[in-house]
Parts: structure tokens; sequence; C-alpha cells
């Protein structure tokens, strides 16, 4: 009797994702550790000083966490209720921070109580920034104002009320100490000059705002709200450059990569996107458990923030090859090892020993040598979301021996239903559809006297026509759209004539000439 030749897989191509220079980069972080925080997340803004700590606003508590231990150094928490939009000032002494009592307040990073109060607003202040100078503090409010405030003396200096609804986010220029923006829910963002009574400049965002940023070198501003990321020219009059669409909720922040190079944007559908900023192209994507609120990266992009809604810090830091170069190297076998008597050739009174290869079969293949028709496909039903080829090689085997009725046969409703659920999934896919249409055909043959006896089995068979169905249809909106591009080539190209047919005309012309002179 011949051996048992195993089941061959058929190999496909997998079409996995495109591994570039954004994808090594972005991937070399250590796995995340999360940090459990009182309440949703609204802002994370890293010390411009080493070693970078990083503030952390959630609920009514302002954390500063160590870079390295990830753990909170300092807690502001004199807030009578929401604290909001805690930021450093650019030489890390200060920080200043909003609150839903519509109270700003400025704090000293080595005390604990309030340096500076700034009472003016008469709703929750979200937005609170340094200018530039370091001694003046924008901030934006829920009573559609934003107002500038001088620090040494804890007074107002100019208020603005141009905005029709909620300020909810805003940022500062780092070159011109006069120059900041604000966004807000009235779809609006607007540039202001402090030494003008009106904002300089306004853009419609077509959405709320919930997140704006400067460039470094000034003349560019993103807008984010809605699902759409928007680049603005500040030296264009505020023209618009792009608009990107790749999030399928509301994008909740921004913030760019030290080198500047990279854009990166966080949205309540738990995604982070990395854009390129030559070709505004996704060229990285971040997947987290919730909806994200707060995104920074530290310098050098050692570190990557993000906080969600359900309070959840997550952190990760960047791999170092440093660390792996300072583990012990294992001694292992030297090359000799491995190479020797690779090229020995036997002699003539040698004595030549073949050792037998053992063969290993899988489960399957054992089934199938034993004739278990039924049960190997069971096997191969139960990793089925895993390795698809595997069940689909197996259905063919069968099919070669003429026993897939067989195995198809006897099953009852919980069997049935596991084989409808692969078909449902994989009988449209180009790789599989030739042998899951003839499966699909012999099971509805086979259980078609029983159909209505079970409400699961009945729902699985219409979802499985509805998918047909489906596919048919855009197969035939295929071939209509192939059979107008083929009448749309046929006119487009012009038949050139060929040197026989040019004779032929040159020699009839000449008949006809003769002709006429006789």
């Amino acid at each position: 009797m011949a051996s048992y030749k195993p089941v061959v897989v058929q190999s496909f191509p997998k079409l996995g994702e495109k591994i570039t220079q954004d994808t090594l980069y972005w991937k070399n972080y250590k796995t995340p550790v999360q940090i459990k925080e009182f309440g949703a997340v609204n802002k994370i803004d890293f010390s411009p000083i080493p070693p970078h700590n990083y503030a952390v606003t959630a609920s009514s508590r302002i954390h500063i966490y160590g870079r390295y231990s990830q753990e909170p150094i300092k807690t502001f928490s004199r807030f009578k209720d929401a604290a909001y939009c805690a930021t450093y000032r650019d030489d890390g002494k200060l920080l200043v921070a909003g609150s839903e009592e519509g109270v700003v307040r400025l704090f000293d990073i080595n005390g604990r109580a309030a340096l500076r109060q700034y009472d003016g607003h008469t709703k929750a202040v979200h937005v609170v920034d340094f200018l530039s100078d370091k001694y003046r503090i924008v901030s934006g409010a829920d009573d559609y104002t934003s107002k500038l405030w001088d620090i040494p003396s804890a007074t107002e200096i100019v208020s603005y009320s141009e905005h029709m609804d909620y300020v909810r986010c805003g940022c500062t220029s780092k070159l011109n100490t006069d120059l900041f923006v604000t966004g807000s829910y009235d779809h609006t963002v607007k540039v202001f000059d402090v030494r003008t009574e009106k904002s300089v400049m306004t853009v419609e965002h077509g959405q709320p705002v919930e997140s704006v940023l400067l460039f470094p070198s000034g003349g560019l501003l993103v807008s984010a709200g809605g699902r759409y990321v928007k680049i603005w020219d500040i030296l264009k009059g505020g023209q618009l450059l792009v608009s990107l669409k790749n999030h399928h909720k509301t994008v909740t922040c921004l913030c760019l990569s030290s080198s500047g190079q990279r854009l990166l944007s966080g949205s309540l559908d738990r995604h982070v996107k990395v854009y390129s900023t030559a070709s505004y192209k996704v060229v990285h994507s971040f997947d987290y458990a919730a909806s994200i609120l707060s995104l920074a990266l530290a310098p050098e992009d050692e570190t990557i923030v993000v906080g969600m809604t359900n309070g959840v810090l997550n952190v990760k830091n960047r791999k170092h090859e440093e660390s792996k170069e300072r583990l012990p190297k294992k001694k292992r076998p030297g090359y000799r090892t491995f190479v020797k008597g690779r090229n020995y050739m036997p002699k003539q009174e040698d004595f030549f020993v073949s050792k037998p290869v053992r063969s290993h079969l899988k489960k399957y293949d054992k089934l199938l040598k034993s004739f278990q028709v039924t049960k190997a496909l069971d096997v191969v039903l139960e990793a089925r979301n895993r390795t698809p080829e595997i069940t689909v090689a197996v259905m063919q085997e069968l099919n070669r021996r003429g026993t897939l009725q067989n195995a198809l046969a006897g099953r009852d409703e919980t069997q049935l239903s596991v084989l409808l659920a692969f078909l449902i999934r994989y009988v449209v896919e180009p790789r599989f559809a030739p042998m899951l249409i003839k499966v699909a055909e012999m099971i509805i043959d086979i259980y078609l006297p029983v159909v209505g006896q079970s409400a699961v089995i009945d729902k699985q068979f219409l979802r499985l026509q509805e998918i047909i169905e489906k596919e048919i249809d855009y197969q035939t909106e295929l071939l209509e759209v192939l059979g107008m591009m083929d009448a749309l080539f046929a006119t487009m190209t012009k038949k050139k004539a060929t040197s026989l047919e040019e004779n032929k005309t040159n020699g009839i012309l000449r008949v006809l000439e003769q002709a006429t002179s006789n």
C-alpha cells in the first residue's frame, strides 16, 4: 500500500502592510503603560525643560508625572470643580489651568497653592496658554469670549467677544509675541493680534472646532473638527491648502512631531493617525482601546502619551539600542561547528546509511488517513478564523475523493451553524469562491427539506443568499463598466493603413488615371 500523502495547502500572497521607514520608526515603542486617572483626560502637556515631566489634567486634579517613573510626583487639586488645559510656560517653571467655575489659576511647579487667580469669565474656561513673551496669558471660555491677562498684576488687558459659541481650543505663536488663535463651536477659527481691537483673520472650518495648531514657522494653521483636519495658509490670507478626512468620528486633538515633519491627530474612533507634512498622506496609525481626547509627544518623540474618555492614560516609551547591547551575549557554537562535514564526499569503500525521515502529520491529515472525513472537516472548521486556506484545502481533498457530500451531511444545528458562518465570511473571497460555491450548493441540496425548523439556520441561509446576490450585482456592474471602457477604447484608437493597403490604393489610382487618359 502506498504511503499517505498529506493535504497540499495552496499558498496565496500575503496582503500585509507595506513596511516603510515610518512604520519602523513609529512601531519602535515598548509595551504601553496604562495609568488610571479619576476622569476623562482632557489635556496632556510636556515640560519644555529636562527631564520633560508631563502634566495631565483629568477631573478636578492636575498630576505631574515623572518622565520615566510613570508615577505622579506632584498634584494640584485645589479646584472646586473640573480642571481644564493645564499648560507649561516655555521655561517650565509656571503652569496655568482653566476650570469649570470660570477661574484661571497660575501655579508654581515647586509650590502647591495658586500664585495668581484671574476672575473675569462667567462660564467654564477650557483654553489657557502663555504668550511667547512669558508675561501674558490667553484664555477662552464657554461665555464666547477670549481674554488676555497680565501675569504680574493679575489684571485683564483686553477681551474679545467675536465668537458666537463656546471657545474650546486655542494656541499661541512661538515667533510673534502678540499673536494667538482660537477655535470655537461656531465653526470658525480666528487669529488675533493683541495690538488690535478685533481679529485679524477668520477661517470657516465647517464643523465645531475641537483643536487648533500652529506650525513652528508660523505660516500654516491646522484646525480639527468633525471628521476633518484642515490646513490653512496664513500668509495667503487663510487659504485652504488641504482637507483631510481619514477618521470615522470627531477629531479631538492635534500634535506635531519634534522635527515638524509629521502631524498626529487623535479621534473618538480610537485611532491616532500620523500624516506626512510634505504629502499630507497617512504614513502610520495607532489603535487604542477607547475614544481619544488628548495627545502629546515628548521631545525627540521619545514618549507618546494618549488620554482617553475612560480615564486611562496610555504611555509608550521608545526602545533604545543601548539597552540591547548591555545584555550579556550568550556563547554560541562557532561557524565551523555548523559547516563541519558538509562538503564531505563518500569514498568507494564507505558504507552510506540513510537516516529515515519521520513525517509528522497534522490532526486533519491523520483523520483523513483513517477515512474519518466528517471529523477532519470539523477539525479545520474550528480554526476557521486563523487558517481559511487549510479549511478550503481539506474541502478540495474531500471533493477529489468524492466524499465531500458525506462530510457535509448528517450535521446537527451547531455544526451546521459553524459551517454556514464560514461560508458567509469567505464565499465571496476570490481565493476561495470556486470551492465554497460548490460547498454552498451541496449544503442547500442536503438541508433543503429541513429548512424552517431552526431560526438560527434560517437566518444564516438568508444572510448567505443576501451576500451572494450582492456579489452578483457587483460583478454585473463591473462587466457593464468593462463594456463601456472597451467601447471608449475602440473609438479612441485610429486604424493605421498598412504598407500593403497603401500599395493597393496607389494601384487603383493608376488604373483610374490610365482609363481617363484613354
